[in-house]
């Protein structure tokens, strides 16, 4: 728990600090909310709607390969329940922040008739599949660095380079971590218990429940053929997402002129600053972009506020009308869905 709390301390400290350097710039440059007006009133429409579909459809895509985790369990299962709960749950994220997160396996959980355990299972794989993804396309990115716009020196050069091959190392650890889980069975799960039979009896069957359904969670990864659909459809998510992002640039007229790996650069940023959310707000995301576009890339401060504000609506923002829609036509009620506390972690849904 405390350690817990000393990355959220860290996390939070480090917006904090990144947020002070964007008021300095703010005060210091002079901010004229006339250039952020005109920014956003420049830009090409046709380019955001097409964006705003990409990432739309990335949605459609999670739900795809949750499916493919859940056939293991459960082999009537249900995409549009799956998207629906897909849904719901990113427009918690967004409403609630982190606490959000248990909302979409809680649903996919009820609705399927799974344990809840088994989906916080499908969750981590999930989670764990991105991260690879995400360290594998900015580490690339960050050794291609002399081909890309940023406006750098040798040493700015070296450091983001390093922090490229640094980031294949840990995608490399992630990796072998992910294969890892797929022996999380049998022996495991007994080592596990054992190194826990001080508690009282009851909690220990409570917990060995839970890693039971946990170890159920992970089947879809022992099937070769299953393993690499979600892989599968892990890069494609990915490759639309970078898309989508790169539609928004060419949305702008300061930044139509970015290549490829300049796009995959702001993308690992934005998601590395996208891990601290402050409920309805954000928080991450916006100060990461718009520190990446001013100091690296040398666009205006209001040029580059209008982005990450356009940024944070299309890839966050963007599936909350749905999500309240589709919470309201099954009778959702949202102060429950805050405090989700499965009492039975071995429950179908509970």
């Amino acid at each position: 728990m405390n350690k817990k709390y000393v990355g959220a301390g860290l996390g939070i400290a480090a917006t904090l600090a990144m947020a002070a350097f964007v008021v300095y710039r703010w005060r210091t440059s002079g901010f004229s909310w006339h250039a952020f007006a005109e920014a956003l009133v420049n830009v090409d429409w046709s380019w955001l709607a097409l964006s705003l579909a990409l990432i739309l459809a990335t949605y459609v895509g999670r739900a795809m390969r949750w499916e493919v985790m859940l056939r293991s369990l459960q082999k009537h299962t249900s995409l549009w329940r799956v998207f629906s709960a897909t849904a719901i749950g990113f427009t918690a994220v967004v409403l609630f922040g982190r606490a959000g997160e248990p909302v979409r396996p809680y649903l996919i959980a009820k609705k399927e008739g799974v344990t809840f355990s088994s989906q916080v299972a499908a969750w981590v794989v999930e989670r764990m599949l991105d991260l690879l993804m995400i360290l594998v396309i900015f580490g690339i990115a960050l050794t291609q660095i002399s081909r890309s716009a940023i406006q750098h020196g040798p040493r700015i050069k070296i450091v983001l380079e390093t922090g490229g091959y640094m980031a294949g190392l840990i995608g490399a650890a992630c990796l072998a971590l992910l294969l890892g889980l797929r022996q999380f069975r049998g022996n495991v799960q007994q080592r596990l218990l054992d190194g826990l039979s001080f508690l009282p009896e009851p909690v220990t069957a409570k917990i060995g429940r839970a890693l039971q359904s946990f170890g159920e969670g992970m089947e879809s990864m022992r099937s070769g053929r299953r393993t690499a659909l979600l892989v599968l459809y892990t890069v494609v998510e990915w490759c639309i997402i970078a898309a989508s992002f790169g539609c928004v640039f060419k949305a702008f007229p300061v930044t139509q002129d970015l290549g490829v790996t300049d796009v995959v650069i702001l993308l690992g940023f934005v998601c590395f600053g996208s891990i601290v959310q402050i409920p309805g707000v954000g928080g991450g995301m916006q100060i990461v972009t718009v520190l990446v576009l001013t100091e690296f890339f040398g666009i205006t401060l209001e040029s580059a506020t209008g982005i990450a504000l356009v940024l944070w609506i299309i890839t966050f923002v963007a599936i909350v009308p749905l999500g309240l829609a589709l919470a309201f036509r099954e009778g959702i009620q949202w102060r429950n869905l805050r405090h989700i506390e499965p009492t039975n972690m071995g429950g179908a849904g509970t």
